[in-house]
């Protein structure tokens, strides 16, 4: 099962390597097991309106021997009303079958779409460190609608063109076995090309597919940092990077393009140039007498219509490959695994939770970063209900520290336990439900206010909404937002400021009523009104928990109960302030550069 970044890694050794067949798509027909009772209906209709048409042969030449040959008007009448008793037959089964196909395709692409988006949820942190969202984004819109066609359309196609061509040969062996047998020589001559070029055709599909995937990824990155490119100017450079991935894409899917049609006209001209061979010969046949006109005529449609169906499997072929392209993509999401996941059977945590944390011996490295440790050797215990601050220079390892608290990794070395259990041995969901995370920059999502504070305790009621909100400070501004608690926050909380984004997140953190708290200096980039709320509504927060700041200004850590100072992933010092600025270390050094009067600071 292939893990973290190895879905975008492999991406071309991949396509090398499974370029030869549609195993992705009998994978994906597991999908329509669920609706097997709608599928072999469909089925039945399609069977039934194939062998309809075949049966047009035998009408055709039972009007031409027995109704015009005879001479007879009744035996024309009744060759032609066994024509429109075939005709009503066969329209009645198209519809039947086009509707019930497109139902299962339209059903089995929304569960596949549910499916990959519930699988990529739970792929870790580090899965997204090398896999771009705009990828993935790609990956549930483009290539599930290509598969839309291929499932509702392109499938059903395909077994139907198969029967005619079957049926096809059976009816013309029938007809005329000598001129069948000059047929079957000409088989291998479509098939042949028609696989070669098939081949070729698949790997461009993909390679199409993971262009669009660029498009979207492109879109993604630069929409969502929007204001930064407008700030800087970038308009016309993003402009022009765009197009040129779409220049890219295009190029791309003309290379298919072309080799799809390449694949049609060949598999085409010689399906009717060995048709017609075979038809001059039959038509010196019944100039022999070997064979009535009713018989050549029949020969004839079946022929025809053999011919078509070779060749428009060809075609239908290359769509195949297309689709089994992007079903590679899909599939590749659906069995890639977590590197984080709850074991066999996960020790639960005492109850109550309490927020023990102890750390022995960590040493973690970023799959992004291996050769570079973000902590080495970390020891630290925080004992139930203490405020611990975290301070040093950027890349000490305070943010890694949170990361792995949260179980967004796991170790390399030594072990984390939250009140006496390892992480490795929690379900990580259950450890998280113990958690409230409040960061610099919160996210906001877009719908409404008080569905924002619910978010990650969906069963609140709105009461308890209400009270978070107004432990947070935050329930004034919600109150004159026009539609109050439902007022719709914009994307990304567009409509709040910064303090009032931090005040809803604290709000979140309130009503989820954490063991643990993790705070990322939520108050750094607010002013001092907004500051002076946000600290207060925090301050109120902290009671009764264990809490964690990562602090970058030392003004708001000197409340701390231990304050622990990182260098290069290690704990260096700790103690309070007052403790470390008497011992001159990192911390003193920190704090010159922070506070005009080092001896104001120390007395303050």
């Amino acid at each position: 099962m292939p893990k973290h970044g190895q879905v975008a890694d492999a991406a071309d050794n991949a396509d090398r390597a499974r370029s030869r067949h549609l195993r992705p798509l009998v994978r994906l027909l597991g999908f329509t097991w669920p609706y097997r009772g709608r599928l072999a209906l469909a089925l039945a209709a399609l069977v039934l309106a194939a062998l309809a048409l075949l049966a047009f042969g035998q009408v055709i030449r039972a009007v031409v021997d027995r109704g015009l040959a005879s001479g007879s008007p009744q035996a024309l009448n009744l060759a032609l009303g066994v024509f429109l008793g075939v005709v009503l037959l066969f329209a009645a089964s198209v519809a039947v079958r086009s509707y019930l196909l497109n139902w299962i395709g339209e059903r089995v692409v929304a569960d596949i779409r549910r499916a990959v988006f519930a699988r990529a949820l739970t792929l870790d942190v580090g899965f997204y460190e090398t896999t771009r969202t705009g990828e993935l984004i790609a990956r549930l819109t483009s290539d599930t609608a290509l598969l839309q066609v291929v499932v509702g359309s392109t499938l059903a196609m395909g077994l139907r063109s198969a029967i005619l061509a079957a049926g096809g040969l059976v009816m013309i062996a029938i007809t005329s076995p000598k001129l069948t047998a000059l047929v079957l020589l000409g088989v291998p001559v479509v098939i042949l090309p028609t696989w070669l070029i098939g081949h070729r055709v698949r790997r461009l599909s993909r390679q199409s597919q993971d262009r669009i995937g660029d498009v979207g990824a492109y879109v993604d990155e630069t929409l969502h940092a929007i204001r930064t490119v407008q700030a800087s100017c970038h308009e016309p450079i993003d402009a022009e990077r765009y197009g040129n991935r779409v220049e890219h894409a295009f190029s791309t899917a003309m290379r298919r393009s072309v080799a799809s049609a390449l694949l049609s006209g060949v598999a085409t001209l010689l399906a009717f140039g060995a048709i017609g061979t075979v038809l001059w010969l039959g038509g010196h046949a019944v100039l022999a007498g070997e064979m009535s006109g009713g018989e050549l005529s029949a020969f004839l449609f079946y022929a025809v219509l053999m011919a078509g169906s070779v060749g428009s499997l060809s075609e239908i072929i290359a769509q195949l490959l297309r689709g089994a392209g992007a079903a590679e993509r899909l599939m590749e999401l659906l069995v890639t695994e977590p590197a984080i996941k709850a074991p066999p059977a996960p020790t639960p945590l005492p109850i109550p939770a309490r927020g023990h944390i102890r750390a022995e011996g960590l040493t973690f490295h970023y799959p992004a970063r291996p050769d570079t440790p973000a902590l080495a050797g970390l020891d630290l215990d925080i004992a139930p209900g203490e405020r611990v601050a975290l301070v040093g220079h950027s890349g000490a390892g305070k943010s890694t520290l949170f990361h792995l608290l949260l179980r967004f990794y796991d170790l390399q070395q030594g072990r984390i336990t939250f009140d006496g259990v390892d992480l490795r041995a929690l379900d990580p969901a259950e450890l998280r439900r113990h958690i409230a995370v409040v960061p610099q920059d919160p996210v906001i999502f877009a719908t409404s206010a008080a569905e924002n504070i619910r978010y990650g305790t969906e069963e609140a009621s709105d009461a308890q909404v209400h009270a978070a909100a107004t432990a947070a400070h935050a329930d004034g501004f919600i109150q004159r937002l026009p539609q109050g608690y439902e007022t719709f926050l914009g994307e990304r909380g567009v409509r709040l400021s910064g303090g009032e984004r931090q005040r809803i997140a604290i709000a979140r953190a309130i009503l989820r009523d954490p063991a643990l708290l993790l705070l990322d200096e939520a108050t750094s980039a607010l002013d001092a009104e907004s500051e002076r709320l946000v600290q207060d509504a925090l301050s109120h927060l902290m009671i009764g928990r264990t809490s964690i700041v990562i602090a970058h200004r030392l003004a708001t850590v000197r409340d701390a109960d231990r304050i622990l100072v990182l260098d290069h992933g290690r704990v260096v010092a700790q103690g309070r302030h007052a403790q470390l600025l008497a011992q001159d270390g990192l911390y003193a050094r920190l704090a010159q550069l922070q506070f005009q009067d080092l001896p104001t600071a120390a007395t303050d």
